[in-house]
């Protein structure tokens, strides 16, 4: 009988198990512990083989760990399975994941001998970091030695492109569509489809994202998602409801994404009962913790104009984070309650959540739209005592409130600290001198900026440089930006652009060329453009345009009341008293209501809002007593050589 083994003997398992627990580890994504079970198989002496480094590798790849991979690279080295092929491209994976693309050529070029999966690991390699020449390079060579690429090939390719943010379709892109249609993949692999999809809809093709769509034989729920979530960017939000609808129609369910994609097509659209609908389907279905979904919920609400719903949904976050908090003050901001906005600001700083640029960016924005300055400055105290002086956001939103608070000069000295500018930087500091009439400064700084920056102009740089002549008079210019826009960098003009012109040469009395630019223009651009042109031909008494004017804004716009009293008011300059008193009539006859005018005054950090007609506030005869007061001082100073009339009817 052979000898009982000693209790001292330690069990020494065979390479098999420790392959058993390195592969279950890493399929159930257990990486880390993956390594931990390697050390310890290499403290006990066995050696890894063909089967174990490359799960070894993977599990280092998903980590990012370059520590463990490079010491398993020496490993495979001192074993010798240089020339095995499953261990060389989990090699080349492993370092292009961690983003060391040289080291993973270096390897694939020592390869004595590749597959189809190499091919793909170095494709991917170079996708992953954007290097899309080098991509198609690879594609190329693996093709000419007699590889055929095989779905994942594309997939790589496609996935890298969808990551660009310019990208010549025309050629390159279609041109890898082509080859997906020859080799008949592209309509049977739903994975490679659906990346054909992203790509074009990261560059808003949506006709040629709608084909691959439609000619999908099987779709999946990722497919669904897609298609709808590129309508959603290009703006076209009831498509996205649409295949919304086809969806449900069809049973496929409805996951986090989808609502996400709902919900944004809602903020879109703007309208309060689709929103409920969409939120009731939020609730039944369970997704309402989400955060994403419930900062979106409370923007979704706010752009409806239901402050309301969109507080209490605020209100009901447990657990409030900083998202939450800049979707609500945004809520407010954006939908004209500034000083609701910059109340709940206040209540912000005093949580132990810290605001970050965007939080403070849209205060900023609210201080802008009240005009107070002081307030402005307060924020700009904060900015600096909390290191955000440096965000670009923050420092561009600076420029706007002091502009928009008339202190241009202080706007001028936050543009000239800033360095790195870019081009919202630009056009933030040339629409201040916009708005406030320096229509010399706005194009020198223009030109400064185009000529010796070297930056390129967009459509929304434009609008500001258009606008600064409109309010300067500079007709020579505007027409010359006007042109160059078009010609030199392909830029279509939008209804902003057309209004700028016609109202630039509508000041200057050049009427009857103001009337071409608005008959030339797309029907849709002229409702905004027949305005300027009416109170143009009031202060120039050309009433004769004016009619025609009025004629076709009443058609474009038939319920604004601002149209009926542009015109009342050019008969009435014109002693035309008939023609104002019918115009007149038309306005009560159509029920029309004009706006009460308001006016709104900071004391002591307070906010004090008259409204005309409105006689409720409690110190209003203290208010009359104190201006009777200013007239007397007025007229007994010779300050003024009318007496100011002061309206009982505020």
């Amino acid at each position: 009988m052979p000898p009982k083994p000693s209790s001292l003997t330690t069990f020494k398992r065979p390479l098999y198990l420790w392959n058993l627990m390195i592969r279950d580890s890493t399929n159930n994504g257990l990486f880390a512990k993956t390594l931990t079970i390697y050390t310890s198989m290499s403290h006990s002496g066995v050696h890894g083989n063909s089967f174990t480094y490359p799960l070894l590798l993977k599990a280092c790849a998903n980590l990012t760990s370059i520590t463990h991979g490079t010491m398993l690279h020496g490993h495979v080295l001192k074993l010798g399975f240089q020339g095995d092929i499953f261990v060389q491209t989990a090699l080349v994976d492993m370092y292009s994941k961690c983003s060391l693309v040289a080291y993973a050529q270096r390897v694939f070029d020592e390869m004595p001998q590749r597959s189809v999966v190499s091919w793909n690991a170095m494709i991917s390699a170079y996708s992953r970091g954007g290097w899309m020449n080098q991509a198609l390079c690879l594609l190329k060579e693996m093709w000419g030695v007699g590889f055929v690429p095989s779905s994942s090939t594309f997939v790589s390719i496609l996935s890298g492109y969808s990551n660009l943010d310019s990208f010549n379709l025309s050629c390159e892109g279609m041109s890898i569509h082509c080859c997906l249609i020859k080799l008949g993949l592209v309509y049977f692999e739903v994975y490679l489809a659906n990346s054909l999809m992203s790509m074009y809809v990261q560059f808003s093709q949506m006709d040629e994202a709608g084909k691959v769509f439609n000619s999908m034989d099987e779709k999946s729920l990722i497919s669904w998602t897609i298609i709808m979530g590129g309508y959603v960017k290009v703006g076209n939000a009831m498509k996205a409801f649409s295949l919304f609808n086809q969806m449900q129609h069809q049973n496929i369910g409805i996951d986090f994404f989808v609502f996400l994609n709902l919900i944004s097509a809602c903020i879109q659209v703007g309208e309060l009962l689709l929103s409920s609908s969409v939120h009731s389907l939020v609730l039944k279905c369970g997704c309402e913790k989400e955060d994403s979904i419930e900062n979106l919920l409370i923007t979704m609400y706010a752009k409806c104009g239901s402050l309301t719903s969109a507080r209490m949904i605020f209100d009901l976050i447990i657990e409030k984070n900083i998202l939450s908090w800049t979707s609500m003050i945004a809520g407010y901001s954006h939908s004209g309650h500034s000083v609701e906005a910059l109340d709940l600001f206040r209540r912000l700083v005093k949580t132990d959540i810290r605001p970050n640029g965007a939080t403070v960016a849209t205060v900023l924005s609210a201080c802008a739209d009240l005009g107070s300055l002081g307030m402005g400055q307060e924020i700009e105290e904060y900015i600096f005592l909390n290191g955000l002086e440096l965000d670009r956001q923050v420092q561009t939103s600076l420029i706007h409130m002091y502009s928009k608070c008339g202190s241009i000069k202080k706007a001028r000295e936050v543009f000239e600290k800033m360095t790195g500018k870019d081009l919202t930087v630009w056009t933030s500091m040339i629409n201040s001198y916009a708005i406030h009439g320096m229509g010399k400064e706005a194009n020198s700084l223009f030109q400064k900026m185009s000529t010796e920056e070297e930056i390129m102009p967009d459509a929304v740089v434009f609008t500001s440089i258009l606008l600064a002549c409109s309010h300067s008079g500079l007709v020579k210019e505007g027409l010359k930006y006007f042109k160059s826009m078009q010609k030199d960098f392909g830029i279509a003009p939008t209804v902003e652009h057309y209004t700028c012109l016609v109202d630039l040469l509508s000041r200057v009395g050049q009427l009857d060329l103001a009337l071409d630019i608005i008959q030339g223009m797309p029907l849709e651009a002229q409702a905004q453009s027949w305005a300027p042109l009416l109170s143009a031909c009031r202060i120039h008494g050309n009433v004769e345009l004016g009619e025609l004017a009025a004629v076709k804004l009443l058609e474009l716009s038939p319920g604004k009341y601002g149209s009926y009293v542009l015109m009342a008011n050019l008969y009435t300059s014109l002693g035309k008293w008939k023609e104002a008193h019918m115009m007149r009539k038309l306005i009560d006859g159509k029920g029309l209501i004009k706006e009460c005018g308001w006016s709104q005054v900071e004391v002591s950090g307070r906010f004090h809002t008259f409204v005309a007609g409105n006689q409720s506030r409690i110190q209003l005869e203290n208010i009359y007593k104190t201006l009777e007061d200013l007239t007397f001082t007025l007229q007994e100073g010779s300050y003024t050589t009318e007496a100011v009339t002061v309206n009982s009817d505020m």
